[in-house]
């Protein structure tokens, strides 16, 4: 049976909200363009695994190891473009952030090419990261 984006995205998230960052990499493509939002020091565009996974590896480093998608609302398709509703948050030491989001995936040959996130509250979230 050929697994539809939906189904892809919904094993991402899965594979993320479990840390089974193995099947991360199987459903990343090697080549993804990463669009990181806000103005802060994880912001802009991160091409190849690599740099994907590199900056998900300060992302934790910086929040303690607490940064995580820990609602997945809703997710809907259209042609190869999948978008889904999140909550997401993370905490270090006295500082924290939760807020709704957005991510949009890109699809080709089965695999995420391109990614782009939206947050709720920009501004908190570039405050939380910092620069």
């Amino acid at each position: 049976m050929t697994s539809t984006n939906i189904d892809i995205a919904r094993a991402y998230f899965e594979a993320v909200q479990t840390g089974n960052f193995a099947v991360v990499g199987q459903l990343l493509d090697g080549d993804i363009v990463w669009h990181q939002p806000g103005a802060n020091q994880f912001s802009g565009d991160h091409k190849g695994q690599g740099a994907v996974f590199a900056m998900l590896g300060q992302m934790m480093e910086t929040s303690q190891g607490t940064f995580a998608i820990d609602k997945l609302r809703s997710v809907t398709e259209n042609g190869d473009l999948v978008a889904a509703s999140i909550h997401f948050g993370g905490s270090r030491g006295d500082t924290s952030m939760a807020m709704d989001g957005v991510d949009l995936l890109r699809f080709q040959d089965g695999k995420i090419v391109e990614m782009w996130l939206f947050s709720s509250d920009q501004a908190a979230e570039d405050a939380f990261w910092g620069r």
